[in-house]
C-alpha cells in the first residue's frame, strides 16, 4: 500500500470567516446526506437506530444525516418511530489513502501502541464516558454555519487508513490542524460543553453539544478553558492547541459527530480548505 504524503500549499484562512449555511453533501462513508422531506410537522427519523437532525428549510424539512466510515455502498434507509421506512439514499464507495506514523521507541509510546492491562481498563472506562456524552440529544435550534476552530495548517485529513509503527489502527476520524502549542481554539458554532477530560489516547479533551445530535470534539489540548455545562458562542475561545495523548507533535484533532457518527469536518467548512497537493511515495 502506498503512502500519500500531504503537503499544504496555503495556510487555512482565518477562523473568523463563516462557512455555508449547510454542510456539503457527500454520499460516501464518512460523509453527509441532505434529504428534503415533506410534511407540516417536524419528523422524527432514525438511521441505524440513531435519531437524526432535522430542521425547517424553505417551507420543507431537511434531514442532515451522518454516514459512518463503515457504511457499505448501496441503498440506506431512514425510518420513523414505528420502524417504517420513510426515505432512502445511495452511498457510493470511497477509497481513503494510508498514513504511516512512527512513534519513537520510548516506554510511554510503546504503551500508546500496545496498552498494558491497566491502560486497557482505563481505556474501556473512557470509552463508556465518551459514548454517554455522544448520546446527548437536545431539541433546539441548530447552528450549521461553522467556522474554523483554529488557525494553522492541515496536517492530516479525515478517513486516512492509519498505521502506527507499521501496526494497523482505526482510520483517522477527524481533521488535524497543526499549530504551535498554546494556539487558541474557538467554538465553530454555538452550543453547550458536555465533556471536559483527560483521556489515554485523546489527551485533554472538550466536547460541544450543538443540538439534535450534532457534537464537535477537540483533542490533544494543552489547556481547557471551559467547564461542563458552560454555554459557548460561535468564536469563543474554549481551549489551546497542545500535544497530549497519542501524538507526534502539537496539533488540534477536530471531530464532528452527527447521529453519533464521525463525519468529515471539512464538509462543514469546505469553502475554506485550500487545495492540497498529493505526493505519492512508498512507506
Amino acid at each position: 500500500m502506498k503512502l500519500l504524503k500531504f503537503t499544504l500549499l496555503l495556510f487555512l484562512l482565518p477562523y473568523a470567516l463563516a462557512a455555508n449555511s449547510f454542510p456539503q453533501q457527500q454520499l460516501v462513508p464518512g460523509g453527509i446526506a441532505l434529504i428534503t422531506l415533506n410534511g407540516d410537522k417536524q419528523p422524527t427519523l432514525y438511521y441505524k437506530k440513531q435519531r437524526i437532525l432535522t430542521l425547517a428549510h424553505k417551507g420543507q424539512w431537511l434531514a442532515v444525516v451522518g454516514i459512518p466510515l463503515s457504511a457499505k455502498p448501496g441503498k440506506h434507509t431512514l425510518y420513523d418511530d414505528s420502524a417504517k421506512a420513510v426515505t432512502s439514499f445511495t452511498v457510493i464507495d470511497k477509497d481513503y489513502p494510508a498514513q504511516y506514523i512512527t512513534l519513537k521507541e520510548t516506554p510511554k509510546n510503546k504503551r500508546l501502541i500496545n496498552p498494558n492491562p491497566l491502560d486497557l481498563t482505563r481505556i474501556n472506562k473512557e470509552k463508556k464516558t465518551l459514548s454517554s456524552a455522544l448520546s446527548t440529544w437536545t431539541d433546539q435550534a441548530v447552528q450549521l454555519n461553522f467556522i474554523l476552530p483554529a488557525h494553522g495548517r492541515l496536517s492530516s485529513p479525515f478517513g486516512l487508513k492509519r498505521f502506527f509503527n507499521k501496526q494497523a489502527r482505526k482510520p483517522h476520524s477527524g481533521l488535524d490542524i497543526a499549530a504551535a502549542k498554546g494556539t487558541p481554539i474557538v467554538a465553530p458554532a454555538a452550543g453547550t460543553i458536555i465533556d471536559v477530560g483527560d483521556y489515554f489516547f485523546n489527551g485533554n479533551t472538550v466536547l460541544i453539544d450543538h443540538g439534535q445530535g450534532l457534537i464537535s470534539g477537540y483533542f490533544h489540548l494543552n489547556k481547557t478553558l471551559v467547564n461542563i455545562g458552560d454555554p459557548v458562542t460561535q468564536g469563543q475561545t474554549i481551549a489551546e492547541v497542545g500535544a497530549t495523548g497519542r501524538v507526534t507533535g502539537p496539533h488540534l484533532h477536530w471531530n464532528v459527530y452527527l447521529n453519533k457518527t464521525k463525519v468529515d469536518p471539512a464538509f462543514f467548512i469546505s469553502d475554506y480548505i485550500p487545495q492540497i497537493q498529493l505526493n505519492k511515495t512508498t512507506p
